[in-house]
């Protein structure tokens, strides 16, 4: 219970301060766009970056581990699409981040904390491993899709010759495309940069949350009630049950790996799909009150975790 306590309730605090501010009119709605624009064009590239520079590639490499975190959450990915396409009418744009907020967790903030606390620092590798998997796949297929949806009825050509400038231009593409770039190169960071990334990468998942607090001030709470409920139980029920599948029945790996997979499945949707919403200005709404409701019941279902899966005292 005690990393739940430790890093689970902080997360949703931050959430309510910003909230509380907006509440109380400290801080206005211009402040959670301001804010959300910093996240996403400084502080979070900067975060990837360091994250994928600083990485081990030849860890990176784990076949058996890639597939049984890869496959699911495709799979799950693909039908949550499907779902909001036939069971919620909405757009191609809007479907990629219902399905995103179905899949993509809270890793770097909580996952990998949780990780090591909970297993210690030989979990940090698999958590870190999954992170990159998170962020490089699902933003990836998220921001092709949305930039394909936004431009339907255009020209093929020129959809794709957009969809290819967007994603060149997308700094939650293009900061862990470059930090892996120099990790390949086997170089260093140099001491300035580490720092200077390290400490605007530190701002992005506090300044994220903050302002999705910011956001909810003054909105429905009752909107999209169904939408909400079908992606956080896909997010907390359905992604870490089919992934625990892949890694306990079907796919032999490590039992510390297998652990931290199902763990980084577990977590509530990540802070990154709100940013990725505003930056859009579509489903902005909906992935807020997600975020919010899968991070208060992921209090309940990481628990059950540990309660399966027991913490390593003075892990």
């Amino acid at each position: 219970m005690e990393p739940i306590i430790n890093i689970v309730l902080p997360v949703f605090a931050i959430v309510g301060a910003g909230y509380l501010c907006g509440s109380r009119k400290l801080l206005g709605a211009e402040s959670s766009a301001a804010l959300n624009g910093f996240v996403y064009w400084v502080a979070l590239p900067a975060m990837l970056f360091r994250a994928m520079a600083t990485v081990d590639v030849g860890q990176l490499w784990q076949p058996d581990f890639l597939i049984g975190f890869l496959v699911p959450l495709l799979a799950i990915g693909f039908l949550a699409i499907l779902a909001a396409r036939l069971l919620f009418g909405r757009s191609l744009a809007e479907a990629a981040i219902h399905a995103m907020n179905g899949i993509y967790g809270n890793s770097g903030y909580m996952g990998i904390p949780l990780a090591v606390a909970a297993f210690g620092e030989a979990a940090a590798v698999p958590a870190v491993v999954a992170t990159v998997i998170n962020t490089a796949v699902v933003v990836g297929i998220a921001i092709t899709l949305i930039e394909v949806g936004t431009k339907s009825g255009a020209n093929p050509f020129r959809v794709v010759g957009n969809v290819l400038a967007s994603m060149a231009r997308n700094p939650m593409l293009v900061a862990p495309l470059l930090g892996l770039l120099w990790a390949v190169a086997g170089f260093d960071l140099p001491v300035p940069v580490d720092a200077f990334t390290g400490i605007l990468g530190a701002a992005a998942g506090p300044c994220a949350l903050f302002a999705i607090g910011l956001f909810m001030v003054g909105k429905p709470r009752s909107e999209g009630r169904a939408e909400v409920g079908v992606m956080t139980a896909t997010k907390l029920i359905v992604q870490p049950g089919l992934t625990a599948l892949a890694f306990f029945w079907l796919l032999p790996v490590d039992p510390l790996w297998a652990k931290v997979a199902v763990l980084m499945a577990a977590l509530p949707t990540g802070a990154g799909s709100f940013v990725l919403a505003q930056a859009y200005g579509i489903y902005v709404l909906r992935t807020s009150s997600v975020i919010l409701l899968s991070t208060v019941l992921s209090v309940v279902t990481i628990s059950i975790f540990f309660i399966l899966f027991p913490p390593i005292v003075g892990g």
